[in-house]
């Protein structure tokens, strides 16, 4: 998913393959294989915002956050935005049981959904 999206955000800014990695100093062979998900995001926090602004995200904006945490998924890891947060972190687990269709009960879930509307 990540790969399809950096794809998705390079063709949306104007760039061909070649042209992107030539001006941005990345190897070809190597993006083509994070855009078909060969290859994962970078673990590195600082890198991906560099992506990010070479794909002209804006900073803050809904596509940010989504670059974000799509690298973040992609290698199994929450966003680091969230992990700071001790009130978010120690709802996770209410969160991750939801996802998994096991109901939580009804003052969780209105927990839940305080933080949510907080945040």
């Amino acid at each position: 998913m990540f790969g399809e999206f950096i794809k998705q955000q390079r063709l949306k800014a104007g760039f061909g393959l070649r042209e992107f990695c030539k001006q941005y100093k990345h190897d070809p062979s190597n993006w083509s294989k994070i855009e078909r998900g060969i290859i994962p995001a970078p673990k590195d926090e600082e890198k991906l915002k560099e992506w990010a602004l070479q794909l002209k995200i804006t900073p803050n904006t809904a596509g940010w956050h989504t670059f974000i945490d799509l690298a973040f998924a992609e290698r199994g890891r929450i966003p680091s935005d969230i992990m700071k947060n001790a009130t978010l972190v120690e709802e996770l687990p209410k969160f991750f049981r939801t996802l998994r269709g096991q109901k939580p009960t009804e003052e969780e879930m209105k927990n839940l959904i305080d933080i949510i509307k907080r945040s």
